[in-house]
């Protein structure tokens, strides 16, 4: 008889991340992470020793991979608005990506962040931080007006994380031809983000070059 295939951790967190999206960190239960992972629980504790590391871990890799790719785009030689333009890009990206993660995220702010401990704040603090190096060298070169970065961070992350996540809504309203159909378009959304945000940072206010990629 075949071994079944063995779970790995990494597959373990995919089923958790689904399972707080759906319920919050209050509402998880470990049995059903462990159900949707096809593992059982001796298995879940022997490689998360609780829910709260489980659910740590989960914040974790997400905030190292959303970091790791801004700060690519940070270290790179384009322009400061064509790194603009690709972080844009990005968190649209990454959302779709992991498309339970923005709704775990929604529900910790709500209980205002209760369950980060240092090391994921830390984290989570080096993606805007990443986002806030481009703007620095934006502002550096003359390309940028003097903006807080991290208001700028907030000002182009919020609607990207409403806009996706809101995508069963807005399927519903195209449908029913209450919207206009544009509503159900990521790139035309993620191009007004990054004209908006273009036009946020340039110097006179308006809008600054547009990325050729």
């Amino acid at each position: 008889m075949p071994r079944r295939p063995r779970v790995t951790p990494e597959q373990i967190l995919d089923a958790a991340t689904r399972e707080f999206a759906e319920r919050g960190f209050a509402g998880a239960r470990v049995d059903r992470i462990a159900r949707r992972a096809g593992v059982n629980k001796a298995m879940l504790y022997y490689h998360f020793r609780s829910k709260q590391t489980l659910y740590r871990r989960l914040l974790r890799r997400a905030f190292s991979q959303a970091g790791a790719r801004i700060q690519r785009i940070a270290d790179s030689d384009a322009p400061p608005f064509e790194q603009l333009d690709r972080v844009v890009a990005l968190f649209a990206d990454l959302i779709g990506e992991q498309r339970f993660f923005p709704a775990i995220m929604l529900r910790e702010v709500a209980e205002g962040g209760a369950h980060l401990d240092v090391e994921t704040l830390g984290l989570l603090a080096a993606v805007p931080g990443a986002f806030g190096r481009i703007v620095a060298r934006g502002i550096a070169a003359g390309e940028f007006r003097d903006v807080n970065p991290l208001f700028a961070y907030f000002s182009m992350m919020s609607p990207i994380v409403f806009f996706l996540c809101a995508a069963p809504i807005r399927r519903e309203l195209g449908a029913r031809r209450l919207a206009s159909p544009d509503i159900r378009n990521v790139a035309a959304f993620v191009s007004h983000v990054q004209a908006n945000m273009r036009r946020v940072l340039a110097p006179d206010g308006a809008a600054g070059p547009r990325s050729t990629t």
